[in-house]
Parts: C-alpha cells; structure tokens; sequence
C-alpha cells in the first residue's frame, strides 16, 4: 500500500471542547422521526468530534446511524436540536458544508455510475466538485496508487468487485480532499484485503493530512480501529469513549465456563442473581457477571457439575454493547428455550449430510463458485466465511436443489443431486433460512408458521403441536398475534428459523442469518444454533461475513472469488496462519500518530487500530527490537508486544497465499 503525502490541512473553525481541543462536529440533543412522528429515528443524540480523529457510530441496522450521518451532510432535515460542522450550523444552512466534507453513502459504490468506466466517474467527480486541474491531476495520481485501481481505469465500474467499488467510491468521495469524510457503512461485505486497504487509506488521510472522519458500522471489531466510538442502540448512544476505555470501564468480571452440557450449564448459570448476560460459543458459555468476587467453579460443583472448568477472558467491544444494552432495556437473559419444543427426535445421520466435489457455478463467463470440494460431518456446525460475491449463497442454493451446478458432484441429506428428482425430493429434508427476509411480513406470526406448515404438507395434528413447540422454545409465544412487520429484526430471524425447523429437518442452512441484527439478538441466535447442532443432532451449514461469528463455528471454510482457500478449525486456522506468516507485532505509544508516521515507512503494512500500531511479523523479535529503538530515537513512550492473529488477519493471510492478493 503506498502512502500518499497530502498538502497540509487548513486550519480549524474555532469550536473547542472543554478541554481547548479543536472540533470538526458538535451535535447537542438531535432528534429524529419518520411516518409522522410515529416512528423514533434518532432520539436526544450528543456528541462530540476531535479534529484529526477518527469517529465511529457503531450499531446494529435500525439504530438511528444513517440518519445521523444524513443529516450532518445536509441531505436530511432534522426535528430539533443542534448540529455544528467546522463552525456551520448544519440544520440552518445545510448547502454550506457541501463543499467541506465528502460524503459516502451506504452501499457498494452507491454513488458511482456503473455504466461509466473507472476513470469516467472519477472525472465525472472532478467536475461536479470543480477541482482545478492541476491539483486534480495530483490528487488522482495519489489516490489510485493507494488503491491500486491504476491497471483499472478502463474498467466498467458495475464490472467491479465490492472491494474495488468502495475504492473506487472513496476516490470520487475524495477528490477535492474534504476535511471530514462521513462514511455511511464503508466496508460492510467487503473482502478483508479491501477492508484493510480502505482503513489504511483512511489512517494515512488522518495521520498525514489532519482528515477528520466520522463513519458508521455493525461491525464490533472496526470499533478497535477508531479513537473514539458512539455505541448506538434504538436511537440513542448507549456509551460512548476510546474503544480500551469503554473496555476497562466495563464492571464486573467476564469468564469462560464449560465442563456441562450447554443447556444444562446455560440453565444454572442464568438463575443466579449476579449474572448480567452468558452466551454460547460452542461448548462453553461466556458469562458477564456484576459481582466479581464469586467463586464459579465453587458454585457450580455445588449446582452437581462435577469438573466445572472456569476462567478469566478478555472482554470486547461487543461485551460493552450487551452490558449497556441489557442495562438500559432491563432485559431478561433468559434463553427461554425448550429443546423438546424445537427439535423432534430422529435417528441421527450417519454418513456424512453433505458431501461435494469440484462442484462448480458459472453465470454466463462469470465463475461464481470454483471447484469447491468439501465435507461436512453429521451434527457439526460448518461456518462459510467471506465477502459478499464470494460465493457463499450460490453454493448454498446449489447444496439446496435451488441452483443447478454446472460441473462437479454433491451429495445432500442421503441425495445426489444429479439424480433425476433428487432436488425435488431434498426440499422435504433439508431446512433453509434464505439470506432475505422472505416470510410474510402482512401475516400474523402464527399465520407464517401455519401456511409453511401446509406447504411442507404436516397434518393437522403434527402442525399444531410444532407450532406450539416452536414458538415456546424460540421465545415467540407472547408474538403469536402480532403482524411480522411489527416485529425488530431479531425476532423475525427467530420466526424465520422456526419456519425452516417446522419439519424437523436433520440438515439445516443457514445464509447469513444475523446481518444486522445486534449484538443481544446475535448471541440469542446463535445459542439456539449451538442446542440445535450438539443436542438436536442437526447438523448446520451458516453462511456469514462477520469475522467475528467464527468462534461459533466447529469448523470455518474461508471462501474468497468462489473459491475455497482454507477448510479448519478456528483455532487451527489462525495457529497455521500465524505459523506461516508469524504473529503481529503490536504497539502501544501516547503519541500514536508521530510513532505510526515513523514506522509506518519501515513496515509498510503496519496499520492502525485506535490508538494501537499493528502488523504480521515474520521475524518477531528482531521486528520489536527495532521499534523499540525507532520510537526510543524519537523520544516516544510505547509498549511494543507480539499478539496472536485474528480470524480476519488469519482470512488475509490465507487469501494472499492463495494467489489472490492482488485481485
């Protein structure tokens, strides 16, 4: 990744904090609603936005994000409060800031032309900003080499990938280089080398040139890339503060606790009066308790588990969000599921549910999946991992009878499906949750049920006691009269899984099924997917394109362009990356910004996260040696560590090795 050098950025506006810190943005008590009135969008919003920082609204789809942003680019008129961009009062002359910021919509590339090539739209943006030409020619020079798009400029930009889109989208959003980019959602389904390219694209704008940048995510591990985050739930911001701030803050004490059955552990543990959240990752729970000085393993031997196996784990961003959430909306964690309820009990599947090789799709001259062999064993929880366009929803339709291969074999649920009728005949095996919201939404919650009962032709008698089961076991049963539009998100993913369990399928499919839900409603899915899988017995294929969700999976098979670069566990994926690549070297200095400019030119792929510096090393040791030296030459205080990889470091990596770094 190149980086760019910038002139210098014009000095500031005037408004300060409290602290006699110059501000890009100030919002005092925004609000916001939609179907006159009736519909709260953004409700008392306050927050503040250094110069020169990066700013991160992050929440779940629905949490008053977007308006936010739209309204401080002037495309949205307010109900009342305040909103100051660089001295500008935004609701009383909305035009005015235009020419300051530039401003990203959500969407891949929703501003660009897709039947103009590359450097089409980003003359088209050079001419709707009136760029001088000379300073054009420089600017563009810049950005290209940043992104990489330079071999492209010819291209069509609707024949792009996602990731080269929102390059491409930033460029244009670029040009006449803003003082503050509004970014509305930049990297959501973005492969993960475009993702690390677009925020160093962005560090490098805010390090060197003074940028300031306010964006918004659903992704709880950007956060860690931002100074400064606004946790936002139903309009509100929940907790705001320096992502290690918030995490320090949080009280109470985060543990892993396993040696039980999942539901078993699951049920002790929510009755005791101290526990503030427990969720499922695989076979153990993480539990959120407010009284730090409880003896857990004491507590469950006296609950009859005989080697409780408890201890001490780092909490995240998205332990915050839970924590602040369930505060603020008196939640109840209580699973609330009867497994009796959702699972009937079957014969188990012997031989393997699913079974393929070489299975290929081509649309046209476009290779949507390549040659992907794979097995999936009987009661496991197999994680697809990628973008969006990396191929994940056509395998599933084809492993689903829905989308003919055109080469290659698989064998689904006992059924090869080259064989005259087998795709017929799989549909009343298998159950499949669509990565779209595709039930009823005009229907009652039982009325959904009912009519996907019919269809999957259940007697009268069975339908009555699924539908019952299903609705006491997902919670749903206070709902049953509601009208589906009525309902959030998350509870309309659980009565999307309980129509595909309704014919107590052994093999369900799962295509990206929590997209945009939040963190609570996340953790509630995934604790039903996990009894479902280890003590339903069904197995589970699931779709997603959250790094984060692959510690719920037993095994993790990352695709990319189609194609299937790796097949494991997740521990062993990112212990065989970390073998090969080495692990990262991470940085921890007061004046991040000067230690990021300084090593930033001797490791050219160290990237900033918050506050923290960052790369994969190689060679370790002689890497933290010299940016001891480095940052103690320059007078810098820093704390120089080796970390472990994340998955999406470990995707990267796999990725790259695989030949497609440069795609």
């Amino acid at each position: 990744m190149t980086q760019a050098t910038f002139p210098d950025a014009p000095a500031g506006d005037g408004m300060r904090n409290a602290e006699g810190q110059q501000l890009i943005i100030r919002v005092t008590d925004l609000r916001k609603r939609y179907q006159r009135g009736r519909v709260p969008a953004v409700e008392g919003v306050s927050f503040e936005v250094r110069k020169g920082r990066v700013y991160g609204l992050i929440g779940p789809d629905g949490a008053g994000k977007t308006s936010i942003l739209q309204i401080l680019a002037g495309v949205l008129s307010a109900d009342s409060g305040a909103a100051h961009l660089a001295g500008i009062d935004v609701l009383a002359r909305p035009e005015a800031v235009k020419p300051l910021i530039g401003y990203m919509p959500q969407g891949l590339g929703l501003n660009l032309y897709d039947t103009l090539s590359v450097e089409e739209n980003i003359e088209f943006f050079r001419a709707l900003r009136q760029v001088p030409e000379r300073r054009f020619r420089e600017n563009r020079d810049r950005l290209l080499a940043m992104t990489r798009l330079a071999p492209f400029l010819a291209r069509p930009a609707g024949k792009l990938s996602g990731g080269m889109r929102q390059k491409l989208a930033l460029i244009c959003t670029l040009i006449h280089l803003p003082d503050l980019l509004l970014l509305d959602e930049p990297t959501t389904g973005v492969d993960p080398i475009s993702r690390r390219d677009f925020w160093t694209i962005i560090q490098d704008l805010v390090t060197n040139r003074g940028v300031s940048v306010l964006l918004t995510t659903s992704y709880m591990d950007e956060a860690e890339r931002c100074n400064f985050v606004g946790l936002m739930a139903d309009g509100e911001i929940i907790a705001a503060g320096a992502p290690d701030k918030l995490i320090a803050e949080m009280p109470g004490r985060l543990q892993l606790v396993g040696g039980a059955l999942p539901q078993s552990l699951i049920r002790i543990l929510e009755q005791w009066p101290e526990t503030e959240s427990v969720a499922l990752f695989g076979e153990q729970a993480h539990l959120l308790l407010a009284d730090d000085s409880i003896d857990v393993a004491a507590r469950l031997q006296q609950a009859g588990v005989a080697q409780p196996v408890v201890r001490d784990i780092p909490a995240g961003l998205e332990d915050v969000f839970v924590h602040h959430v369930m505060r603020k909306r008196a939640a109840a964690r209580a699973l609330g599921a009867d497994l009796a309820g959702l699972v009937a009990d079957p014969p188990p599947m012997q031989d393997s549910p699913i079974r393929t090789e070489g299975i290929t799709c081509r649309f046209g001259d476009f290779t949507a999946v390549d040659a992907v062999s794979l097995e999936v064993h009987p009661g496991e929880i197999l994680g697809l991992l990628g973008p969006n366009g990396a191929g994940k929803t056509t395998l599933i339709k084809m492993l689903c009878g829905l989308q003919k291969p055109s080469a290659g074999r698989a064998q689904v649920a006992g059924l090869d499906l080259g064989a005259r009728g087998a795709r017929r005949a799989l549909r009343g095996r298998i159950g499949y949750m669509s990565q779209r919201f595709s039930l009823y939404r005009d229907l009652k919650v039982a009325a959904n049920l009912d009519l996907y009962a019919g269809l999957y032709g259940l007697p009268a008698e069975m339908r009555r006691q699924r539908i019952e089961g299903l609705l006491a076991g997902l919670g749903l049963a206070q709902y049953a009269e509601r009208r589906t539009v009525s309902l959030p998100l998350g509870l309309r993913q659980r009565l999307a899984l309980a129509c595909a369990l309704l014919h107590e399928p052994r093999l369900l499919f799962l295509d990206e099924p929590t997209s945009g839900v939040d963190p609570v409603a996340r953790r509630q899915f995934w604790d039903w997917v996990h009894l479902l899988a280890q003590e339903g017995g069904i197995t589970v294929l699931v779709s997603t394109h959250y790094m984060d969700e692959a510690e719920h999976c037993n095994r993790l098979g990352l695709m990319h362009q189609g194609r299937l670069v790796a097949l494991g566990a997740p521990a062993e994926l990112k212990a065989a990356a970390e073998g090969q690549g080495g692990p990262m070297v991470a940085v921890q200095a007061h004046d991040f910004a000067e230690a990021y400019q300084r090593l930033h030119a001797r490791f050219p792929d160290a990237m900033l996260y918050g506050r923290r510096i960052q790369w994969q090393s190689p060679e370790p040791e002689p890497d933290i040696e010299i940016t001891r030296a480095m940052l103690a030459e320059a007078g810098i205080e820093a704390r120089v560590s080796r970390q472990g990889l994340t998955m999406e470091e470990a995707f990267v990596h796999f990725v790259e090795q695989a030949g497609n770094g440069r795609a």
